[in-house]
């Protein structure tokens, strides 16, 4: 589509900022607005090579905040949405469900509203883009995968409130005729992460010889996908994909959380120049989280047939750039963990 004004939810998270890099590079006449509420997990720091650029803005905004999510789109008049923002953190969700009934569910809401009350009379050239997770299907048992046609099964409020936005996306195009797309992707891995999740926090355990925790005997399998091949497959998406449709874009790799954890301490101790199995020892079980699905695994079959997407790499050479960027980028590490990510922003938005 040729869309000139792109509004990106969540653009400064770790899906986010790599979709946003993307698209403000792969398109200077499209002007990319950058929205984020900059909670614990956005950073702009993830941006600051594109900062600059003049097709980039950045607005700091809240989706639960309806008059303001009203007002941006009567100021910026967009052709597109692509919607990432959300509370994402199963943890989280367990002991706070309710910010992610708010954000999750009503910033959903506030977004397609206001799309769908700006492009009443024209939304032929218009698109909502919803970006959604396969864990709104539940738990696979040791065969099988994840297509668009399993039925929602979500076991933990987080992908209980992905689930319920997925479903008014789709009401809203079904009943408004609101131009909506979905896609529902597996768990991603790459730069820019925030260190709560499993990959970054194990690197960064290793790195400072700290226990890494692992849920019950580390035997729940995931399916990786690294982020660079998530943003691609959102830019086909967004500019081939039908409206009214769902895609699923997976890594189409595998991993016991246990396995994919030795590979990493084998990987950290050759980088670091430890003895073999060194980081290993670090490995502390403890006990399972409620809840826990035991795998997910994703079938990408529709989006490599219909739009031509395949994985640029795969999981071995995919966890070793991501390894040595997290190596590389000691100083965004550090700012993360002690919180100084946040003062970013008003160093480059508020005191110039």
């Amino acid at each position: 589509m040729n869309a000139k004004r792109i509004l990106i939810t969540g653009g400064a998270g770790f899906i986010g900022s790599h979709v946003v890099r993307l698209f403000v590079n792969k398109y200077p006449d499209t002007e990319i607005v950058n929205l984020d509420a900059l909670t614990y997990a956005g950073n702009l720091e993830n941006l600051s090579d594109v900062e600059n650029k003049p097709n980039y803005k950045f607005e700091k905004g809240d989706i639960t905040d309806e008059p303001y999510i009203n007002d941006l789109f009567d100021r910026y008049d967009f052709d597109g949405v692509i919607h990432l923002a959300a509370e994402s953190h199963v943890d989280r969700s367990i002991t706070d469900p309710l910010s992610f009934i708010k954000t999750n569910i009503v910033g959903t809401v506030n977004l397609l509203n206001a799309a769908r009350n700006k492009w009443k009379d024209n939304g032929e050239n218009k698109l909502f883009y919803h970006i959604s997770t396969d864990e709104v299907y539940g738990s696979l048992g040791e065969t099988g995968f994840f297509t668009e046609q399993t039925p929602y099964d979500p076991r933990s409020p987080y992908s209980a409130s992905k689930a319920s936005s997925d479903h008014l996306v789709r009401a809203y195009y079904h009943t408004y005729k609101l131009p909506v797309v979905i896609s529902n992707c597996s768990n991603n891995y790459g730069p820019n992460q925030f260190p709560e999740k499993l990959i970054p926090l194990v690197i960064n355990n290793i790195k400072n010889m700290k226990p890494i925790p692992v849920y019950g005997k580390g035997e729940n399998v995931r399916d990786w996908l690294y982020v660079v091949d998530h943003a691609r497959a959102i830019d086909m998406i967004f500019n081939e994909g039908k409206k009214g449709e769902t895609y699923n874009i997976g890594g189409n790799n595998e991993w016991r959380n246990i396995d994919l954890i030795k590979v990493m301490c084998s990987i950290l101790d050759k980088k670091l120049g430890r003895e073999p199995g060194m980081s290993e020892s670090l490995i502390t079980f403890v006990k399972d989280r409620a809840g826990h699905d035991l795998r997910y695994a994703i079938d990408s079959g529709k989006l490599m047939s219909e739009l031509g997407w395949k994985p640029s790499l795969q999981f071995e050479e995919g966890i070793e750039k991501t390894i040595d960027w997290y190596l590389e980028n000691e100083k965004w590490m550090k700012n993360v963990i002690d919180g100084t990510y946040e003062s970013y922003y008003k160093k480059q938005y508020v005191d110039r």
